[in-house]
């Protein structure tokens, strides 16, 4: 009989430090530690910025802002921190989350009348991560108290480790105050991985596969084809795996260009929503944040409605994780304005040509 997969033959552990999390917020992922970070040039720099939070002692400096796509890292290293501060600190308070769990949080104390829980909670922690911060863009009260949970931190000393898709500067409908508090402790971006990098990282997860053997040759191809992400490139890896286990075949080219033949073929060209955003936004001759805002005018809505059916058609985007990009809009939002695109692309000749340049210019 083939062996079973490495990851069911034992419960995954459960890392001590990750209890010590509130237990309102999801576990600290106990894979995700320095050691099983990969190091090169495009992520040296936040990879040591990271171990130095991480150590004993007031920290050198606060908050660490990290950037850089999805799936390159920065959650990985946000991890790391939490894990190594908590065994150097174990009674320390550590909280973790998503700038979007911070919103949510935050009008619930509103409405609730409770802000004050909501504010001694945050600021009684010693390490505070927040993920994504781009998704607070445009949303005036969630920042303001984000600033001064920020101050208050900063000013007594504590750790502080935020990320975003982009550097603070980029960051479009982000107060110029958030901006500047940002960039006065250390901004690190983490770059996407070159091939050697994406190579060391196959390396790296077919060791932990010893039952399991996959062949340079299609290593090789991963790496070269599969650029995007790190995570997008273990997710190939894992499918490939995951396939050869459940058929019994053996793992070779063939194999795995017809276990990836969507993905393979869909990572020649990939299409991000910002870059959409963008675009569109150029076209129109508006600014970014007009895209994401909560104005309604047709000047501002049609082009928004246009950048949604784009993103819709050009991206591989959930219709939620779509609006959650234009101003934390209800998926059915989206699902009206791609409607309506492709309706008066039938009836507007204008919008239909408007669609096409872009379409043309994105896919170029």
């Amino acid at each position: 009989a083939r062996p079973a997969p490495r990851a069911a033959a034992k419960a995954a552990p459960v890392a001590a430090p990750a209890l010590r999390v509130p237990s309102d917020r999801p576990p600290l992922d106990p894979r995700l530690t320095f050691d099983r970070f990969v190091v090169d040039s495009s992520n040296r720099v936040a990879f040591n910025a990271a171990l130095s939070l991480a150590e004993p002692g007031p920290p050198r400096f606060s908050p660490l802002f990290l950037h850089g796509g999805t799936g390159q890292g920065k959650t990985h290293l946000m991890h790391a921190i939490a894990h190594a501060f908590l065994e150097s600190h174990p009674e320390a308070v550590v909280l973790c989350m998503s700038a979007e769990r911070f919103m949510f949080d935050f009008v619930a104390a509103m409405r609730a009348r409770d802000t004050h829980s909501f504010k001694s909670r945050l600021r009684s922690a010693d390490l505070l991560l927040i993920d994504d911060l781009q998704f607070i863009a445009g949303k005036d009260s969630t920042q303001e108290e984000f600033f001064h949970t920020v101050n208050e931190l900063v000013g007594a000393g504590k750790r502080l480790v935020i990320s975003a898709d982009r550097s603070p500067q980029s960051l479009d409908g982000v107060e110029p105050r958030i901006i500047g508090r940002l960039g006065a402790g250390l901004v690190a971006d983490i770059k996407a991985p070159d091939l050697t990098l994406r190579r060391t990282i196959l390396n790296r997860k077919v060791a932990d596969l010893p039952e399991i053997h996959v062949p340079t040759d299609v290593l090789d191809l991963l790496a070269s084809r599969i650029r995007g992400n790190i995570r997008e490139l273990e997710g190939a890896l894992n499918r490939v795996v995951a396939y050869a286990q459940l058929t019994g075949d053996k793992i070779d080219m063939e194999f795995a260009v017809a276990t990836l033949g969507e993905v393979l073929r869909g990572a020649q060209r990939r299409i991000t929503i910002d870059e959409i955003q963008k675009l569109v936004s150029r076209h129109f001759e508006l600014k970014p944040l007009d895209l994401v805002s909560a104005r309604r005018a047709r000047a501002i809505a049609r082009p928004r409605q246009i950048a949604m059916y784009l993103a819709k058609r050009l991206t591989t985007r959930s219709l939620p994780e779509i609006g959650r990009k234009f101003g934390g809009r209800d998926h059915s939002t989206v699902i009206y304005a791609v409607r309506k695109i492709e309706e008066l692309r039938d009836t507007d000749r204008d919008i239909d040509n408007a669609v096409r340049v872009l379409m043309k210019e994105l896919e170029g």
